[in-house]
């Protein structure tokens, strides 16, 4: 199967993958926990923690930029987890696990697909934040959510 050649022709695809409102919910709560476990690092690292979150973002953005379109950027992703772990070696961590915990929780057990991470980490990581800027809103929580937003759905592969 050829590789989705750009961020916006995969967030319908990503969109598509979260049928269930329960595995939305899921993502969302997950979120969330990452989230707070930023906030409580910066808390801790007031001045580390924040230049490694930038270093991640810059890191993050290069890969979302250059490199997902042709190929899953394991050295990016490596990058951006790293960096912001060994300023918050203990919250950090614990946060990336409660995000993708919840998310696979919902993946596996309620859409029973597999995680689009998988093949496309980083612009899974930016969809997920756009998710959750919707929910964040009040959208997707129910329904569908490719109808909700007035997308078009991808085509099965």
């Amino acid at each position: 199967m050829a590789r989705i050649q750009s961020l916006s022709a995969f967030w319908p695809h990503y969109i598509s993958e979260h049928s269930s409102p329960t595995s939305r919910r899921l993502h969302f709560v997950g979120t969330s926990g990452f989230l707070a476990s930023c906030a409580v690092s910066t808390v801790l690292n007031p001045i580390g923690f924040p230049l490694a979150m930038a270093g991640m973002v810059a890191i993050a953005t290069d890969g979302v930029r250059r490199v997902e379109k042709d190929r899953r950027s394991v050295p990016h992703v490596l990058g951006a987890l790293i960096l912001p772990s060994l300023a918050s070696p203990v919250v950090f961590p614990a946060g990336v696990v409660c995000a993708y915990g919840f998310a696979w929780v919902g993946h596996f057990k309620f859409e029973g697909n597999k995680p689009a991470t998988f093949q496309y980490p980083l612009w899974s990581l930016t969809s997920d934040f756009k998710m959750y800027g919707h929910m964040l809103r009040g959208r997707l929580w129910s329904g569908n959510p490719v109808e909700e937003l007035g997308l078009t759905a991808p085509a099965a592969s």
